[in-house]
């Protein structure tokens, strides 16, 4: 199955870093994981039609052996999303997911927190624990709309994996934090904005935050907060901080503003307030504290900061909000691309397999943001006629049927031919997306 040319011009563009074999599997791989049913690659040969140009052993081996770099192919990735973004301020994403796997001998497998077993009393899966960083990009044909598209990974290892690996172990913020300081000394005259939630908002990662990065993130109701320490006026050692100030709980127990704030999606009515504070671990750096609570009983009570001292409330509010579309990478990575199923055990397999879905992901909404929005029409069924952006199985689909129809069309039919043999695949191609 041959890929439609607009999709392939991305493809090389990223895969500059391969050599011709590699990048030649490699835009096989990538076709069948677009059209096979289970992401295996036995399952990816199949479904793209390259059992007869290759051994099947050199598309293994594109995962296990193959010289390519995945960071390598990341950057690349960047270098293509980068005319897209705000000239002034990139904004990044760091957060963690699961991919749960089955079996002992699988490389850098573990005991994680699973979210999704909220109700249970061990709320832990088997299975790996990927750090990604993401780039947030807006669109013209919906540009009220954010995406996050992952391009850098980092597989987390626990204590019992990083020793039986022999390897440092490394938190994950530490891991989120080589991925920012990789972007941004890659571009130092650019300014970078971080967005995490209280995970990657703690005392390491600002300690070790690149000096053109801003960092937006999640702060505890009980925080202790001071004011600016006062000018020295004597002997002495001078003091590191200020008077004490309320806690964002106390600060929310005051009389506060009222007003409407649009987030994730919907305008809620809240209480909020704001002030510039110095937190216990970090007393000369300021930081705008943002204490806020939902009067719709939706959210409750939360506080946010950012070092972005001279933003308004309501901006960090706004930019906290744009995390979440990183959640909504993982979702469409796992249902649609497979993120989980890779069946890969050895080291290099594992910690290059997973991330190609996320890369894919990426690099179907980057296709479709330039190129293939507009071959796409918005078909709403009668049952469902607010819907009026499109989803990321629309963009799927989109690829596919216009691959098909690339392929269809390269092929020596007469023109009624064409059109029948098009019109069923293009139907197959919607069903199964």
């Amino acid at each position: 199955m041959d890929l439609v040319p607009s999709f392939l011009d991305l493809l090389q563009a990223v895969a500059v870093v391969m050599n011709a074999p590699t990048q030649d599997t490699f835009a096989r791989i990538i076709a069948g994981w677009l059209f096979a049913r289970r992401r295996t690659v036995t399952a990816m040969i199949q479904a793209s039609g390259a059992m007869a140009k290759k051994h099947f052993s050199s598309f293994h081996r594109f995962f296990s052996a193959a010289a390519w770099s995945l960071d390598a192919l990341g950057m690349g990735l960047f270098r293509l999303i980068e005319p897209l973004l705000d000239d002034e301020t990139i904004f990044l994403v760091v957060d963690d997911t699961l991919a749960r796997k089955r079996g002992r001998k699988i490389f850098g497998v573990g005991w994680h927190h699973d979210p999704m077993l909220k109700n249970v009393k061990a709320n832990t899966s088997w299975g790996h624990s990927w750090v990604v960083a993401g780039v947030i990009v807006r669109f013209r044909f919906c540009p009220r709309r954010t995406f996050c598209l992952p391009i850098l990974f980092r597989l987390y290892l626990n204590h019992e994996q990083a020793d039986r690996q022999r390897r440092v172990h490394r938190t994950r913020p530490e891991l989120a934090l080589q991925m920012v300081q990789k972007l941004c000394s890659s571009r130092k005259t650019q300014r970078f904005h971080l967005l995490g939630d209280c995970v990657y908002g703690g005392r390491g990662m600002r300690d070790g935050l690149p000096s053109n990065c801003d960092l937006t993130s999640y702060l505890r109701l009980d925080a202790r907060l001071f004011d600016a320490p006062p000018k020295r006026t004597g002997r002495g050692r001078p003091f590191k901080r200020g008077p004490r100030l309320p806690s964002p709980r106390e600060m929310l127990d005051g009389r506060l503003r009222r007003t409407k704030v649009n987030v994730y999606g919907r305008r809620d009515r809240v209480r909020i307030d704001s002030c510039l504070a110095r937190t216990f671990h970090h007393p000369g750096q300021p930081v705008r504290v943002v204490a806020i609570e939902s009067l719709d009983r939706q959210r409750g009570r939360q506080a946010f900061y950012s070092t972005k001292t001279d933003a308004s409330a309501e901006q960090i509010l706004r930019w906290y909000a744009m995390r979440w579309s990183i959640e909504v990478t993982f979702q469409c990575a796992k249902q649609h691309l497979g993120f989980e199923e890779p069946p890969s055990w050895s080291r290099r397999s594992v910690e290059r397999t997973a991330p190609t879905a996320m890369l894919l992901y990426s690099l179907i909404v980057l296709w479709f943001g330039t190129k293939g929005h507009r071959r796409w029409k918005l078909k709403t069924p009668t049952w469902y006629q607010e819907k009026t952006q499109p989803s990321f199985s629309d963009m799927l689909t989109a690829l596919r049927q216009a691959s098909l129809k690339s392929h269809i069309y390269s092929l020596r039919l007469s023109k009624p031919d064409q059109q029948q043999i098009l019109r069923v695949l293009q139907n197959t191609a919607a069903i199964a997306a």
